[in-house]
C-alpha cells in the first residue's frame, strides 16, 4: 500500500550542471542577489559556515534562509586541494512545508554567485560613467566577473595581467572584439588609472598580488580569491586605504581570511571599516563619502547568494520543464 503522505510530496527535481547553464544569465542573477540583499537580510538567516577539516581534505557547509520566504537550503563543498578535486551540491527546501524542491549541481552556481554578487558591489560602488578595468587573474573566477561586469556596466576598456603571458594572451583574446581588452606586462600597469580592480588571482606562495601603493585614488576594488585563513591577495596597505571594506561576511572576512588576519595583525581597525553588502545594498550606508575614497569589496562567498541563485533556477526549471525528478521523494515527517 503506498503512503498517502509520500504521495502528497511534490518530487523533487535535480539539476545538472548543464540544467544550471541553460538556465542562468548573469543580468537576472544580478538582480536576483539585488532583490535579496535589498530585503531584511538578519544575521540569523545566514549562519557562519562550518568546515570539517581531514588531512588534506576537508567538507564545508553554508546555510541560509531566503529572506523572499520561499525556500531555504544548504550548499555542501567536498574539496581536497591535494587531490586538486572538487563537489558541489545545493539542496533547496520549502518553507512552509520542509519538502525536498531541489538538488542542483553547485559548480556553477558557486561561479555565477561570486562573479553576479561582486557585480552587485561594484554597481553600487563604482561611478555611474563608462569604466576602466584593471583585471588580476586570468582564470574562471576572474572571466565570470569581467564577463558579468561587462553585462551590467558599459566599459570603456580593459586590462589584463597574469604572471604567466599566455594565461593573459589568450584571457585577453577570448573576450575581443566584444571588449576594448590588453594584455600587460605588470600589475601595476594594469591597475594604473582603473576604476574598478577585479582581483581573482593567488601567488604559489600566498604573498598578496595586488599592492594598495599601486591604487589610484576613487578606485573600487574587488577581492575575490582568498577565502581561508592561510589564503592572501591584497597588502594589508590596500586594506588600511579603503575608506570602507563592504562585505558578504563581515565577521568571516576579519575572522578567517589572510588578508583579514594580517591587516588586524598591522593594526588596521577593520571593525571601523567593514561594512554589511546589504547594508550598502539596502541604501543604509553611502557608495562613498568622497569621489577620491579608495573602497574594496571583500568576497568569501555566502550561502544567501547560494540560495537565492538556487532559487531563480529551480523556479525557472519548473517553468521551463527542465532537469529530472527524482523516483522517490524526502517525505517530510511529523516532529
Amino acid at each position: 500500500m503506498s503512503d498517502p503522505t509520500a504521495d502528497a510530496v511534490p518530487p523533487t527535481r535535480l539539476l545538472s550542471d548543464a540544467d544550471v547553464a541553460a538556465l542562468a544569465d548573469w543580468p537576472s542573477a544580478v538582480a536576483a542577489l539585488a532583490a535579496a540583499y535589498g530585503n531584511d537580510v538578519r544575521a540569523a538567516l545566514v549562519p557562519p559556515r562550518s568546515m570539517a577539516r581531514g588531512d588534506g581534505f576537508w567538507l564545508r557547509s553554508l546555510t541560509a534562509i531566503s529572506p523572499h520566504g520561499a525556500t531555504m537550503g544548504c550548499k555542501l563543498i567536498a574539496a581536497s586541494p591535494r587531490a586538486r578535486r572538487a563537489s558541489y551540491l545545493i539542496s533547496l527546501f520549502d518553507q512552509q512545508t520542509m519538502a525536498l524542491l531541489a538538488l542542483i549541481d553547485g559548480n556553477r552556481v558557486t561561479g555565477l554567485r561570486t562573479a553576479a554578487t561582486a557585480v552587485l558591489a561594484v554597481d553600487r560602488l563604482a561611478p555611474a560613467r563608462p569604466l576602466r578595468v584593471a583585471v588580476i587573474g586570468a582564470g574562471f573566477e576572474a572571466r565570470n566577473a569581467l564577463e558579468c561586469l561587462a553585462r551590467v556596466r558599459a566599459l570603456q576598456a580593459v586590462r589584463v595581467y597574469s604572471p604567466t603571458p599566455a594565461s593573459r594572451e589568450r584571457f585577453a583574446a577570448g573576450l575581443r572584439p566584444a571588449l576594448d581588452i590588453t594584455a600587460v606586462d605588470g600589475p601595476e600597469s594594469a591597475v594604473r588609472d582603473a576604476d574598478v580592480v577585479l582581483c581573482a588571482a593567488r601567488s604559489r606562495d600566498e604573498s598578496p598580488v595586488l599592492r594598495g601603493a599601486w591604487l589610484p585614488a576613487g578606485a573600487t576594488v574587488v577581492s575575490l580569491g582568498s577565502t581561508l585563513p592561510e589564503q592572501r591577495e591584497v597588502d594589508t596597505d590596500c586594506m588600511a586605504r579603503a575608506a570602507c571594506i563592504v562585505a558578504d561576511m563581515p565577521e568571516e572576512v576579519a575572522r578567517d581570511t589572510g588578508d583579514g588576519i594580517a591587516a588586524a595583525q598591522a593594526g588596521v581597525d577593520l571593525a571601523a571599516r567593514l561594512v554589511p553588502l546589504a547594508d550598502l545594498v539596502g541604501g543604509r550606508v553611502p557608495a562613498r563619502r568622497r569621489a577620491d575614497d579608495l573602497v574594496l569589496y571583500k568576497s568569501v562567498g555566502s550561502a544567501l547568494q547560494d540560495v537565492v541563485i538556487a532559487e531563480m533556477l529551480f523556479d525557472r526549471a519548473r517553468a521551463q520543464g527542465r532537469g529530472i525528478t527524482l523516483p522517490a521523494p524526502i517525505v517530510p515527517v511529523a516532529k
